[in-house]
């Protein structure tokens, strides 16, 4: 554990206005009574933290006569501080309505956290932005029906407008999941029609009805598997394992990011190969052509295929 967590571990401890013993502390933190002194002690000296020993009690905490203590500076980690503005921001943007009288409430409670790091919220907001790319619209009413329909497992139909076809049918419902995946909504859900489970974007649900009959339990690992097992929001069981070859140029960013949990990376010579799994090649083949002449398909054949063809066409249009 990093010192600074240690540091925020002990100032919650402390804050609670009981005093706290050394084996409290210790078994919060995982650490030894050493360290604890250690930490104890520089919070003393150089955060300036009221710390008091009550020796009746045998515990530590802050002087209650002391001005309120708060720790100095940013103290949020990474993920914290990322999912404290998204949730703020995103509260934010919601247009006024039913919701409004909910989400106020936990908005300002938000801000309160976001406040402890030691800056205004005003502040935080201002200098450290979230920027959204390619968000698509959804219904208020579209929302509040398909996550009132997640929440309490019950059947819903739906108008649905396909992009690729053009076209619009009825969906009749089992609802697993609500995801949110690069800026936009999607319900997970198992379509009897197809009798297995989809991927419905919530910006192309034309009309959402609950019905009060109850959805059917679904398998957990069942999706599970459907979400994690593949790349990209177009998920499901594992068909093929692509090998992407990227340029050494290129490499120096992709070596160093996730795209898949099960993904194995090696550099080659002076590239760097990628192998990851995936089911449907509709994101995987956008993702790789952003790379331009950075990257080639090396396997399998149809998805390569897929990749010249793409390029192919690309370049048809500027011979015009």
């Amino acid at each position: 554990m990093h010192k600074f967590e240690r540091f925020f571990k002990l100032h919650a401890l402390l804050h609670s206005g009981h005093p706290v013993s050394m084996k409290r502390m210790r078994e919060a933190l995982d650490a030894s009574r050493a360290t604890v002194n250690r930490d104890l002690e520089y919070m003393r000296l150089f955060l300036h933290a009221p710390i008091i020993y009550e020796r009746a009690a045998n515990g530590y905490r802050y002087d209650p006569d002391a001005p309120t203590f708060e720790l100095p500076g940013l103290w949020f980690n990474e993920s914290e501080l990322f999912a404290l503005l998204a949730s703020e921001q995103m509260l934010e943007s919601l247009q006024p309505g039913l919701l409004a009288p909910y989400t106020e409430p936990l908005r300002q409670r938000i801000r309160e956290l976001i406040a402890q790091s030691g800056h205004s919220a005003e502040t935080v907001s201002q200098r450290i932005c979230l920027h959204s790319f390619g968000r698509r619209q959804t219904q208020s009413a579209t929302f509040a029906t398909v996550a009132q329909a997640v929440l309490e497992c019950r059947m819903l139909s739906i108008h649905y407008h396909s992009r690729s076809r053009d076209q619009t049918s009825s969906r009749c419902l089992q609802p697993r999941l609500l995801l949110h995946y690069r800026d936009n909504w999607y319900l997970i859900a198992h379509c009897e029609k197809a009798q297995a489970l989809r991927t419905f974007s919530l910006d192309r649900i034309r009309e959402a009805v609950l019905h009060e009959a109850p959805a059917a339990p679904g398998d957990e690992s069942e999706l599970q598997d459907f979400l994690g097992s593949s790349f990209g929001i177009f998920s499901g069981p594992v068909q093929h394992w692509a090998v992407l070859r990227f340029s050494a140029a290129r490499a120096a960013w992709v070596a160093d990011e996730v795209w898949h949990p099960d993904q194995v990376g090696a550099w080659r010579d002076d590239a760097y190969e990628l192998r990851l799994p995936y089911a449907d090649p509709t994101e995987l083949i956008m993702e790789i052509l952003k790379h331009g002449p950075e990257v080639q398909v090396l396997e399998p054949a149809e998805l390569r295929e897929m990749a010249i063809g793409r390029l192919e066409a690309a370049w048809r249009q500027y011979q015009k």
